[in-house]
């Protein structure tokens, strides 16, 4: 059987070949029928670490950008509005590194993006990926680009078997991606780079049979691949917390931890005097598994640092981590069964 074209000598062919595919099969998202740079930003911020059903199906990405249109109004915007509109996406330090980029924009480049890699990569919280994908999908600028979907096609199609959260893996596959970068309509190419490892070239078995760009694919156990570290093991963990209501009010407590500062929550139960065990359920934060108990306040408690009486009706304005949020709503809100 003859040896497969290498994709990097034969890069003409293979971007041809990709970007063919991605004008007939590419997905019409609506960061794809812009070319402002916010827009993209503000796409790519939410993409990372979340699903794609999360952003477009649970209208994260709309109600953002209907509240938030824009560089000023999203540097000018109260922190409690930002965080509220990126619940649900978690991670809310990005939240947080997009308006302070809205900020440094407004305060350093007059209102406008910049678009030079260095001057992207000096934005807070802006890596190298975010980078690329502005300067390509934005400014269609020749920059290379690298997440999970790109990082799982290129150790296919290389036949990679180093691992590619390893520095040496990632250090290979940014050659690649760069190698493999075209000088024009890097817009298309990259969008289908990422699109492909998205629909086709997906984690476990992957749609060969489909693949456009087969030809070139080294990999001869494609399911196999791309190699990763081992996962950190999972940490149980309790959390047992106080449901506080008087007057039409409830007791929250404001998070100051680095992941979750600003948001609010129910206060921990800690010495408190408790009553029934109202809901309990679980949710998964990094590598932690953890099992959330909601428990009546035996008596109305006092307000301690950090913690505030919000009125119930006014909840929905107050962000809050959103396994809070379902647990909250399943105790205020309980759904009658007795018909079903």
């Amino acid at each position: 059987m003859p040896a497969r074209p290498d994709a990097i000598a034969d890069r003409h062919a293979f971007q041809q070949a990709l970007v063919q595919w991605f004008h007939q099969e590419g997905k019409d998202y609506p960061w794809r029928r812009t070319t402002d740079p916010y827009a993209v930003l503000v796409s790519e911020m939410m993409l990372q670490q979340t699903t794609l059903a999360m952003v477009l199906e649970r209208g994260h990405y709309s109600r953002w950008m209907q509240s938030l249109p824009d560089v000023a109004s999203l540097a000018a915007a109260p922190e409690s509005l930002v965080l509220s509109l990126w619940e649900g996406l978690g991670y809310y330090n990005r939240a947080r590194n997009l308006q302070k980029t809205a900020q440094v924009i407004i305060d350093r480049h007059h209102g406008v993006f910049p678009t030079s890699l260095p001057e992207l990569l000096a934005l807070p919280g802006i890596g190298r990926y975010t980078a690329g994908a502005v300067m390509s999908f934005a400014f269609n600028l020749p920059a290379p680009l690298v997440d999970g979907n790109v990082a799982r096609v290129l150790a296919r199609l290389m036949d990679f078997h180093i691992e590619i959260d390893s520095p040496t893996g990632q250090r290979q596959l940014w050659k690649w991606a760069e190698g493999l970068l075209p000088t024009q309509d890097v817009r298309s190419y990259n969008s289908a780079l990422m699109e492909l490892g998205q629909r086709l070239c997906t984690p476990g078995t992957p749609s060969c049979l489909l693949c456009p760009v087969r030809p070139w694919c080294q990999a001869t156990h494609p399911s196999t691949l791309p190699l990763k570290k081992p996962r950190r093991p999972v940490v149980a963990v309790e959390e047992d917390v106080l449901v506080a209501r008087h007057n039409g009010k409830i007791l929250l407590h404001q998070e100051q931890g680095k992941r979750r500062r600003g948001l609010w929550k129910l206060p921990a139960v800690h010495d408190r005097k408790i009553g029934s065990l109202l809901w309990s359920g679980h949710y998964t934060i990094t590598h932690h598994h953890v099992s959330l108990r909601l428990h009546a306040a035996a008596e109305t408690p006092v307000a301690q640092t950090d913690e505030s009486w919000i009125v119930e009706t006014e909840l929905a304005d107050w962000p809050m981590p959103s396994p809070f949020r379902r647990a909250l709503n399943a105790v205020l809100h309980p759904v009658d069964d007795s018909n079903h």
